[in-house]
């Protein structure tokens, strides 16, 4: 068996069968090693060597001849060569990759490429059964079908730069939402410390007055416990005193009768045997109303603002406050999402709640800002564009711009102003229609509008001064009992 075998040189491939080296060269041309040689004819039953890819070839064979022969039985037949049923031999160029350029009807090479019907043929073959199809050469027919792919190709190109882009704007939100969370925790509990320190703070001053009442109220009961404690021993000496006199003989007793009948007769103070009144603690003191009390003194913690901003909706160049109440404009961009809600262009941000119906109202300290703009805008105001504020637009504003005072309208005339308003109060009055700016050191007014709001508003904000942020000034937090 060895004698027709001979093992191939280094470098060649490997067993097929288990990956192993060193196999052996077989007469059919296939290599196998030892062990998988061995096996194989086990399996098939062969005492001649031969693989397993000569015995598929060899038993695909004859099932199709077995197929072609139920298929036209009893039909007139010729003999069918390997290439007319598709059977190329496969040959060693053929184990070494190379692909058939055979016609598998004709056995002819395939030179030609139909157009209409996308196939490979071959001279024949366009005679037969493509006559009057485009038909190229597989020169002219490769260019041309590789310029129809790239032209194809180019729109799936787009897509997928579009959705990396999409994947990459996604994650930098999933960021940008964690580093949110991660921040408005650290401001949650910063301001639940603030608010549990006042507690203790509190609970230490009333545990303290009642144990300064305490020890007050404890010192004046021991003062008289002790004053009461010298009284008894000072009146069971006089007893015991008395009762040794009365022991005497008549003689000795009358003649100390006097000293003895001083000392009888000293009395007992009713101050001495009166209970004092207010004695104990006054717990209702301590107790009554102790919630609403505390509830009461938090005021000097606890702050309102009626209008908060949404940073969701600020402008990059601006800058919010933690606790969402000021704006600075910054010529250093936030690292922010470009999501739908926030706004380009105007350096601007709206409050992070819609006003309806009813009246609201909010100041604003605007101080020395030299560029500010406030009011009110729909919030299907556009975003994302600049055009020029004004009621046509869902914006009812007021500004400061190049020293002059205006109300963006039809006319936008500069707005006569007596003096400069360091506080700005906003006026809305949604079923009337109305919103007025006035100065709120004095509420003066400094300009009014008149419309049908046909939608829910929004307080809006614009600060292009990198000198003065604007405020929102906190409302003074009162708590009364009806």
């Amino acid at each position: 068996m060895a004698s027709d075998q001979s093992s191939l040189p280094p470098g060649d491939p490997i067993c097929p069968g288990c990956q192993a080296e060193g196999s052996l060269l077989l007469p059919c041309g296939h290599s196998l090693c030892q062990s998988c040689l061995q096996l194989c004819q086990l399996e098939l039953g062969h005492e001649q060597q031969i693989c397993t890819e000569c015995y598929g070839r060899e038993l695909l064979e004859n099932v199709l001849t077995g197929l072609f022969d139920t298929i036209f039985q009893g039909q007139p037949r010729r003999d069918m060569t390997q290439a007319e049923l598709g059977l190329e031999l496969i040959g060693e160029d053929n184990a070494r990759g190379e692909s058939v350029t055979a016609c598998a009807r004709h056995g002819e090479r395939l030179t030609l490429f139909c157009m209409e019907d996308e196939e490979l043929i071959c001279n024949q073959c366009q005679a037969e059964d493509h006559e009057g199809h485009e038909c190229n050469s597989t020169e002219e027919a490769a260019q041309e079908c590789k310029r129809e792919l790239r032209f194809a190709l180019r729109p799936l190109q787009e897509k997928l730069e579009n959705l990396t882009t999409a994947k990459q704007i996604c994650q930098e939100t999933a960021d940008h939402i964690r580093r949110q969370t991660q921040h408005t925790v650290r401001l949650i509990k910063a301001d639940f410390e603030k608010l549990q320190q006042f507690l203790r703070d509190e609970e230490a001053s009333m545990l303290t007055a009642l144990k300064e009442e305490e020890e007050q109220k404890s010192r004046r009961m021991k003062e008289k416990i002790d004053r009461l404690t010298q009284e008894i021993t000072s009146l069971n000496e006089t007893i015991k005193t008395t009762e040794e006199a009365i022991a005497y003989e008549d003689f000795e007793f009358l003649k100390n009768y006097k000293k003895a009948s001083d000392c009888y007769r000293v009395e007992c103070t009713p101050q001495d045997l009166k209970e004092m009144s207010g004695a104990l603690i006054d717990v209702a003191k301590h107790l009554n109303s102790l919630k609403f009390r505390v509830w009461e003194k938090m005021q000097t913690v606890v702050t309102y603002t009626p209008v908060t901003l949404d940073p969701n909706t600020a402008d990059a160049c601006l800058s919010l406050s933690d606790d969402l109440t000021v704006l600075r404009y910054t010529d250093e961009e936030q690292q922010v999402p470009d999501n739908p809600e926030r706004f380009c262009y105007y350096e601007c941000v709206i409050g992070s709640e819609a006003l309806g119906t009813g009246r609201h109202s909010w100041d604003v300290e605007v101080g020395d800002n030299t560029e500010w703009a406030l009011g009110v805008v729909y919030d299907s105001v556009q975003r994302k564009e600049w055009f020029p504020p004004s009621p046509e637009h869902g914006m009812w504003t007021m500004c400061l711009n190049g020293g002059h005072y205006r109300a963006p309208n039809s006319t936008s005339q500069p707005i006569p102003v007596k003096k400069k308003p360091q506080r700005v109060r906003v006026q809305l009055d949604w079923d009337v229609g109305r919103v007025m700016f006035s100065d709120a050191a004095d509420n003066t007014l400094m300009y009014k509008f008149k419309a049908k709001f046909t939608e829910k508003l929004y307080p809006f904000f614009s600060n292009a001064c990198k000198r003065h942020p604007l405020r929102i000034l906190p409302e003074k937090v009162s708590v009364y009992t009806e």
